[in-house]
């Protein structure tokens, strides 16, 4: 109902597929992002006061506030399918936008296997056997990756490799998105300004968890989930925005001193193992590192070692 009450040219889209995001600009354009081919103007043209309609619509459904004081909303929209996620909505109204706008992403349609990365080209067939040694071996792996990189779908191709293992396994996210297979799986969400990411990690270590998997690492729950890992919990997952594998340990300390002062190098480096770097979007999308992380080295740094393999193993 709520889609169809978003008008013809957004229910076509979220109908389809291979539409994996909608964007309507301030101008009105409809933009599509289709999976494997990318961004493209659709050439329809939605007027503000229609975009604004859908926006304070979906503000509504979520029971949210949007005026002027309060111009953001962010929302899921209602799954329609049987344990399926609904999409996640963004919308921003003026000021902060020169007019309407919005951004719907869509959960994937079908699980990526690591065989399908190898398959399109965006890992090598030892990389894929890599990885999934590394969760049979619990390792903790931290795979990261700009926005629309395919963090959270590489995510899910690791958490697969879990699915005929008799181990508990807790799922912590703010969006529904991760797709636990394991047959004791529990997942857990966020309220914002109620239950926050680092109370649910904190929890978790009561449910007797055999691993610990982050959607997203964005705040203070850095240090917990850490200790967590590295203190009987380990083959976690999580994810965390970084331009490179490198970058990712440095982006979790910025992560950790929301939380304390001094940054417990030698805890990051004891607790990570493994650091998957994905880059590009769409045709251009590939794994660019695996980096495993061999603790401090005397000068401080950390000790990393590049385990990629080499681009002539590259499947055909």
């Amino acid at each position: 109902m709520l889609r169809t009450a978003m008008g013809s040219a957004i229910a076509e889209a979220m109908a389809d597929p291979l539409v994996i995001e909608i964007m309507v600009n301030p101008d009105g354009a409809l933009r599509l992002d289709r999976l494997g081919q990318g961004r493209s103007d659709t050439g329809v043209r939605m007027e503000p006061a229609q975009v604004e309609r859908i926006i304070r619509l979906v503000a509504s459904h979520a029971r949210a506030e949007v005026h002027g004081d309060a111009p953001i909303v962010s929302a899921e929209l209602p799954p329609h399918a049987e344990g399926r996620a609904g999409e996640r909505f963004e919308g921003l109204l003026p000021p902060v936008a020169t007019a309407p706008c919005f951004s719907i992403r869509k959960p994937a349609e079908r699980l990526y296997t690591l065989m399908d990365y190898v398959t399109d080209g965006i890992m090598a067939p030892e990389a894929a056997r890599l990885l999934s040694l590394a969760v049979v071996d619990r390792r903790n792996i931290m795979v990261a990756g700009g926005t629309s990189s395919g963090k959270t779908t590489l995510a899910n191709a690791l958490l697969a490799e879990m699915a005929h293992l008799d181990e508990r396994v807790i799922l912590i996210e703010d969006t529904r998105e991760l797709q636990g297979r394991a047959p004791d799986t529990v997942a857990l969400r966020t309220r914002p300004g109620i239950v926050s990411m680092a109370d649910l990690v904190r929890s978790t270590l009561r449910l007797r968890p055999d691993r610990i998997i982050v959607g997203e690492v964005r705040g203070r729950e850095a240090l917990d989930m850490l200790k967590a890992w590295n203190t009987g919990h380990p083959g976690g997952i999580a994810t965390v925005h970084a331009n490179s594998a490198v970058s990712a340990l440095y982006r979790i300390e910025q992560l950790i001193q929301e939380a304390v002062v001094t940054v417990p190098r030698h805890l990051i480096a004891d607790a990570i193992d493994i650091i998957v770097f994905i880059s590009g979007r769409g045709l251009a999308r590939r794994v660019d590192s695996i980096i495993r992380v061999a603790g401090v080295d005397p000068d401080g740094g950390y000790g990393l070692i590049d385990i990629t393999p080499a681009p002539e193993n590259q499947g055909a």
